[in-house]
């Protein structure tokens, strides 16, 4: 099926870091998540991306930014999201929800603790504001994809799933585009009443 026949979307992606936004080394956050949706979706993407440091204003000024006004469907944040006295992620992000869709975070730490025991310390959340879905994701490239993706066995069956499978269905939901996702990297999840018939 060609690209045109799916639905545009538009992703706001946001690397929230002191020492990247300042310079001092170089953001690999926006690019991890560009790459990994370019992998995983099917649609046409247009994308909103933003380097900020580690204010609990600006981050939430960028989020309601990206969502009233450029009109972002989803908007995935990494960085920010530990126990340091910088990491505001989650407050910034909680401030500009309309609703705390409190499974993503639960999932994500589940995912991250089967590879390090300091996954309790992350504190990820995911909100609804309007017609959008807002995501913190952990700030290692690494650990963005392991997240998103989850967990496969050596024949590539999901044995622990990622987020990422029930974000489809939640933009459906909320009144978003129908997004469609290349099953060899993340099969979404929709009830059988929500799937939409392919185009001839």
């Amino acid at each position: 099926m060609p690209m045109s026949d799916f639905d545009p979307v538009r992703i706001g992606v946001v690397s929230i870091s002191d020492r990247a936004s300042s310079g001092v080394y170089e953001d690999k956050g926006v690019p991890a998540l560009q790459q990994w949706i370019a992998r995983a979706v099917r649609n046409p993407v247009s994308w909103e991306a933003r380097l900020i440091p580690d204010e609990q204003d600006v981050i939430s000024a960028t989020l309601r930014d990206l969502v009233d006004q450029a009109h972002c469907h989803l908007v995935l944040t990494t960085g920010g999201t530990g126990p340091a006295p910088r990491d505001v992620t989650p407050e910034a992000t909680l401030a500009v929800a309309d609703k705390v869709m409190p499974g993503f975070g639960e999932q994500m730490r589940q995912i991250s603790l089967q590879f390090v025991p300091t996954a309790i310390l992350s504190r990820q959340v995911a909100v609804i504001r309007g017609q959008a879905l807002i995501i913190n994701l952990p700030g290692q490239p690494k650990s963005i994809a392991e997240t998103l993706e989850g967990l496969k066995d050596d024949q590539g069956r999901p044995v622990v799933h990622g987020i990422f499978a029930a974000v489809p269905y939640c933009i459906d939901l909320i009144g978003g585009p129908y997004i469609e996702t290349d099953e060899s990297v993340c099969k979404a999840f929709r009830p059988k009443s929500a799937v939409r018939a392919p185009k001839p």
